[in-house]
């Protein structure tokens, strides 16, 4: 496979939490096997009663629409984590229910000593999205009856999710989590008919609480969970943006046992990899979440090293190809 042209392709496809349709019938084209989704929306493949399960998640950090203003303007606000100042004035996609639309994420001029304005506001803290509105050019009720609505979701435009290759890396928006479903294609790929105790899961609203995950594995309940995720470069939890994989030793739903960790670290040597192992204060993981529920007795979560999460991101483009060795690896072990 080509990995950089599956990331393009998937960075390049909309996927806001509960909204992530486009992303899986890609994953199912791609797979070309035997599936199931479920009432939640994941894309499950293999077995029924898996011992295992390898989870990376489809969607993505969106904004969503509070209201609609008698000009047309829409006010918004963060569905998952992201942050205003990740995105900063452009163009957004409003997937009203009668299609896209464009708009304008706006804050409005610095040409003014007003205190109410942003650029005032910002001077004493962070921009958020209180402080943002929509531009649409439309007319309220325009937007009405083309089914835009409070909970319309609005995501980055396709203008602006072309990758940009910066030497011997790789950045754009939304690597985390698509750069992960490249290395779950790659893991699945060589697994193939080879899931009798595995299922892999491609999950929904995994930046709204890991809501998917809960809901496929309160039903199935497998021994140990993988979740493919990022491994953000953070000052208390540092690592080199390189083509060698992280592993969540501890975040803040749960820790990997430390068994788990030894069994990890092996396989990683026994690869010839030099593993990345990161305690981090802030974040979570498809397994972690489902973990600190009850749901998952192993959760094992491997990253891909990544600059400016939640914004636009830098991976090194063979860390996806190397995090689905370690996966495949780890889950023969398990077996």
């Amino acid at each position: 496979m080509d990995t950089l042209k599956l990331l393009q392709e998937l960075v390049s496809i909309p996927a806001p939490p509960g909204q992530e349709e486009l992303v899986r019938e890609y994953l199912i084209q791609k797979v070309g096997s035997d599936h199931v989704v479920d009432a939640k929306g994941n894309l499950i493949i293999g077995s029924a009663e898996p011992k295992v399960v390898v989870m990376a998640h489809m969607d993505e950090i969106a904004m969503i629409v509070r209201s609609i203003e008698p000009d047309g303007s829409l006010l918004i606000g963060a569905l998952g984590g992201l942050h205003a100042w990740k995105l900063g004035e452009g163009p957004v996609s409003i997937l009203a229910s009668g299609g896209a639309i464009n708009g304008v994420l706006s804050f409005g001029s610095v040409h003014t000593e007003d205190s109410s304005t942003t650029v005032k506001l910002a001077e004493s803290g962070e921009v958020d999205f209180d402080m943002a509105y929509i531009v649409t050019g439309l007319a309220a009720d325009h937007l009405v009856d083309i089914g835009v609505r409070p909970g319309t979701r609005v995501v980055v435009h396709p203008s602006r999710r072309a990758l940009t290759l910066l030497g011997d890396f790789v950045s754009g928006y939304f690597l985390d989590d698509r750069a992960d479903l490249v290395a779950w294609l790659l893991a699945l790929d060589s697994l193939k008919g080879k899931l009798k105790d595995v299922a892999f899961v491609a999950t929904v609203s995994e930046e709204t609480g890991g809501e998917g995950a809960l809901y496929y594995l309160a039903k199935t309940r497998p021994d140990a969970c993988i979740a493919l995720e990022l491994g953000p470069n953070a000052p208390d939890a540092p690592v080199e943006i390189s083509d060698q994989p992280t592993v969540w030793a501890n975040d803040s739903y749960s820790a990997m046992t430390a068994a788990d960790g030894d069994l990890v670290a092996n396989i990683g040597e026994k690869l010839g990899f030099e593993l990345q192992f990161q305690v981090l204060s802030r974040g979570g993981s498809d397994a972690s979440c489902a973990a600190s529920h009850g749901l998952c007795a192993r959760p094992i979560t491997l990253g891909i090293p990544m600059e400016n999460s939640h914004g636009y991101e830098i991976i090194h483009p063979g860390a996806m190809e190397n995090l689905a060795k370690l996966t495949v690896a780890i889950v023969k072990s398990l077996l």
